[in-house]
Parts: C-alpha cells; sequence; structure tokens
C-alpha cells in the first residue's frame, strides 16, 4: 500500500491509500479520487514529508492515522456517512467472502459488481499482492463521534 496527502482544487486536504504508485495514476484518469469533502474529481497530490523507517528491533504497537478539530471534520464525517450508505444500499454485501469474491471480480470470472463485506488483515494483504483494487469502507460510531 502507498500512502498519499492530497488535496482538491478548494483548497480540501485529505489522504488516500492506493494498492501501489501506478493505481493514484490510473484511478485519478478514470475519475474514481474524489474530494470526500465536495465530491469534486479536480484532485492532485499535495505535498508531504518523506516516511522514514526506523531501524531499532523493539517490538512495538500497530498505530493507526487520527485527527481531531479540523473545520471541515463534521463534513468530512458527513461525508464518510454518505459514501458508506451508498455502498451498503447498492452493493452487495458477501460477508467473510469478501477476498474471494473480490478476486474473482479482479480476474474476470464472474461478472463485475460492486461488494462489500469483511477480510482478515492476511485476506488484504494478499489482495493488495494481487493487485486487487479495493478500499476500506468507512465506520463511524456515532454514539462516540
Amino acid at each position: 500500500m502507498i500512502h498519499y496527502s492530497l488535496v482538491c482544487d478548494k483548497s480540501h486536504k485529505f489522504d488516500g491509500w492506493f494498492s501501489n504508485v501506478g493505481a493514484y495514476d490510473s484511478q485519478k484518469g478514470r475519475g474514481f479520487v474524489t474530494c470526500p469533502i465536495c465530491l469534486t474529481t479536480a484532485v492532485d497530490k499535495a505535498i508531504m514529508s518523506p516516511a522514514v523507517s526506523r531501524t531499532d528491533t523493539g517490538q512495538k504497537a500497530e498505530k493507526v492515522s487520527l485527527s481531531i478539530g479540523h473545520p471541515e471534520h463534521q463534513k468530512l464525517r458527513e461525508a464518510m456517512l454518505a459514501l458508506r450508505n451508498k455502498v451498503t444500499s447498492e452493493a452487495d454485501y458477501v460477508g467473510d467472502k469478501f477476498a474471494d469474491e473480490a478476486r474473482k471480480i479482479h480476474f474476470k470470472e464472474v461478472d463485475a459488481r460492486g461488494i462489500y463485506g469483511e477480510a482478515t488483515r492476511e485476506e488484504v494483504a494478499a489482495l493488495v499482492e494481487d493487485g486487487v483494487d479495493f478500499m476500506p469502507l468507512p465506520t463511524l460510531k456515532e454514539e462516540h463521534n
């Protein structure tokens, strides 16, 4: 996976994760990279600092990226919730068979269709390795936000 800081033509900043370097260009060319705040497809990579890996050998807990206090926070949450609702209302739920079904669609063994479900970390890594294009489905706990 590769992480990019992105910015739209209205200066909304957000992050994007892609399966490889060429996936961003491919998705942008097909109009799939959109701003989660204003939904424009006029999106470019923003300047970002390079990721520097550490060389110490101690075991570290896995960390996740978090955000709080951004002036557009509520709009972003609403856009993420709208995305989740759109996917769950228009795509087929395949449960824990997501990796198998996504791979079948990617390799054109079945007709293309929207799907959503769950996968283990190992299944996700294998999908990335196979070049299957997918994205995490945002989850928002209403009682905590």
